[in-house]
């Protein structure tokens, strides 16, 4: 077993120098339209990371173990640690991020434990901090692919840690735009505030790790529009800065639509499988009905399909 660090563990007194440094910028006359820090929503981020962190250590001995089980039993090569092992890794442990994202935000189960990190009404670097609780015990299954191909799990772990700390410094309105060719390729700030807002033309869009490349690639792009300001949080916001409840609120109500009330097998079933927004009466509206009335009242505002 390779001897990797745990550089999420390193890279705390990391997040916490950004997070002043951001909060001294952010009192600047410059962003004074920004949101910026608020004192209880910080916490309840900052307490919800720790959660994360604690809570891990119990969900990535689960996910060590399966990623171990698979590569000793049944992966179809033996992929070696080497420079070039790793730029493969990078680039199936992000498509893998991506798909593992983009279901999050299509599927009510991966939702529930997902939504924590979109709770928030505002946005800088302890929003990065907002992780799930719950979500570490079975979103593994989109990397299971990675040791059954031959990676070893210790190289798998590494990159995954990897991207989430890439992620960290997306989470902030202090930076604009990055150059142009950056902003084609990797995930930034712009892309990443278009993912967590809650206005119509931003639902469900920019679901990148690291590269943007996937989101252009599979038709989820949108560029951040100058005329439209993210409004950030959740279509229905929570309005609670109770980690208990920002952790496990979604799972309540998930489990109080599919299994309370008359309904069928099927219905019930797809309160857990299909978006959030979903009725079995058909009165919900999911992210593109709102999207699309949003475009027929606003046409003129319409997206340019290129960024």
């Amino acid at each position: 077993m390779p001897d990797f660090p745990n550089i999420i563990h390193f890279a705390i007194p990391f997040f916490v120098l950004s997070m002043a440094l951001e909060l001294y910028v952010t009192t600047r006359e410059k962003f004074k339209e920004t949101k910026g820090y608020e004192t209880k929503d910080a916490i309840a981020s900052i307490a919800m990371g720790l959660g994360n962190v604690f809570l891990g250590f119990l969900s990535k001995a689960i996910v060590l173990w399966a990623f171990v089980l698979i590569y000793n039993n049944f992966r179809l090569f033996t992929i070696p640690v080497a420079w070039w092992s790793f730029v493969l890794l990078f680039f199936a442990d992000d498509i893998s991020y991506y798909w593992f994202h983009r279901i999050s935000h299509e599927c009510r189960l991966f939702w529930a434990s997902h939504v924590v990190h979109h709770s928030s009404q505002h946005y800088n670097l302890s929003t990065a901090l907002r992780q799930t609780w719950s979500g570490g015990f079975y979103s593994f299954i989109f990397w299971l692919w990675l040791p059954l191909l031959g990676f070893h799990p210790a190289m798998i772990l590494l990159q995954m840690s990897i991207s989430l700390l890439y992620q960290f410094w997306i989470h902030t309105e202090t930076i604009d735009k990055m150059p142009q060719w950056f902003e084609a390729v990797f995930n930034t700030p712009s892309h990443h505030r278009v993912h967590h807002g809650s206005n119509p033309i931003y639902l469900d869009r920019n679901h990148a790790g690291i590269l943007i490349i996937w989101d252009k690639l599979f038709g989820t792009f949108q560029p951040e529009l100058e005329h439209e300001k993210v409004q950030y949080g959740l279509v229905k916001n929570i309005n609670t800065y109770n980690p208990i409840k920002i952790a496990f609120i979604e799972w309540f109500y998930m489990f109080k639509d599919a299994f309370l009330g008359k309904k069928s097998l099927k219905d019930r079933l797809n309160y857990m499988i299909k978006p959030p927004g979903w009725k079995h009466d058909g009165t919900g509206k999911l992210s593109d009905d709102l999207r699309n009335e949003w475009l027929e009242h606003f046409d003129d505002k319409k997206p340019p399909i290129k960024g």
